[in-house]
């Protein structure tokens, strides 16, 4: 018997990378780690990706705990900085912020750095989270350039909101917008997310930012299948069957009484559950593969198990290894049922689940 395990596959991890490079070919490559990789393991990634140009990692932290294991890589920080006292650490650190706001610019500006710091200007063009408004970007651009604290190779960027929707126009108006206020620079730009490098081949420029492609989940909308673009799944989310039992027709199975079944069938007991990240609330019937199968799930999540149907004539027996997602089941499927995204999911993989390399 075995409790929840996530199998992390770096040939997977590999040959997405690879595939990202074959879809655009004439760009570099950040690869985004924020997040514990997607829950796939920070340094481990990190390491697993030697022909990376860059990392980008969502907060100080994260690059902080790459640079201690030993990564020298480019590290940006893709929320930038959050106060002026984090300048000295990014300096000595040899790590790249993001500029987006106006404190951010003046705290640059004005600070006193021993070492120029490389900078990513980031402007907003329609998605109105991150970004300073284009009518800025001349005079933010002039002031970093201007700056002894700023190394004169600025990247400008910006990011996609919609590129997930093939039929949403936002994504062209958004290239637009990026295009028009950059053309004019000979500097190096960076557009496309996972779903940019999928779909909007336009939008690669000297810099791309896979996340959710890199391991091995398509970034389109309601798009279950990673066929289109050779990607595989990286993360395998296994656990052990601990317990089988004959349930009657008309019996109930889990809290709140939340699924009856019609018929004398066999339920398995599976130790997982949303203590370890599984989701609360995948309904009656989200997959799970058991014996080269699927069977459904059956009653509530609960903290540390879930239980699965396996039918009137099942054969399966304590110990065996349930599947929750990996290469026949995509996470993607698994969080259409549970009406949330793959990357929640991904995240969403706690301490107490033991991670191993295949």
């Amino acid at each position: 018997m075995r409790s929840a395990t996530a199998t992390i596959d770096l040939a997977a991890l590999q040959q997405n990378y690879s595939a990202i490079k074959k879809q655009a070919p004439n760009s570099k490559i950040l690869a985004v780690l924020k997040a514990n990789a997607y829950g796939h393991g920070l340094e481990r990634i990190a390491k697993a990706l030697p022909q990376a140009d860059a990392f980008g990692v969502a907060r100080i932290e994260e690059a902080l705990a790459l640079r201690a294991d030993g990564i020298v890589k480019p590290i940006v920080l893709l929320e930038g900085f959050f106060t002026a006292q984090d300048l000295p650490i990014l300096a000595v650190n040899n790590l790249q912020t993001i500029v987006h706001n106006e404190q951010q610019l003046a705290a640059i500006v004005n600070a006193r750095l021993d070492e120029p710091l490389k900078v990513w200007l980031k402007v907003d063009t329609g998605m109105h989270r991150l970004g300073i408004n284009p009518h800025q970007f001349e005079s933010f651009y002039q002031q970093l350039l201007a700056s002894k604290n700023v190394q004169d190779d600025i990247i400008i960027m910006s990011h996609l909101g919609c590129a997930d929707d093939c039929a949403d126009p936002a994504t062209l108006q958004q290239l637009n917008t990026f295009t028009q206020l950059t053309a004019p620079l000979d500097i190096e730009r960076s557009l496309s997310n996972s779903a940019g490098i999928w779909a909007w081949p336009a939008c690669h420029y000297d810099w791309v930012r896979p996340g959710l492609m890199l391991y091995g989940v398509s970034p389109m909308i309601n798009d279950v299948s990673n066929s289109t673009h050779n990607i595989m799944p990286v993360m395998t989310l296994q656990a052990g069957v601990i317990a089988i039992r004959a349930i009657k027709a008309g019996e109930t199975v889990g809290y709140g009484s939340a699924w009856k079944s019609e018929i004398d069938t066999t339920i398995g007991v599976i130790a997982i559950g949303y203590g370890d990240g599984y989701p609360r609330h995948a309904p009656n019937g989200t997959p799970v593969l058991l014996n080269g199968r699927r069977v459904p799930l059956v009653g509530r999540v609960s903290m540390d198990m879930i239980t699965v149907d396996l039918g009137q004539h099942s054969q399966d027996k304590v110990g065996d290894i349930a599947t929750l997602w990996g290469q026949s089941l995509s996470v993607a499927e698994v969080a259409q049922y549970a009406t949330t995204i793959p990357y929640e999911l991904l995240c969403n993989i706690s301490k107490r689940v033991t991670s191993r390399t295949k």
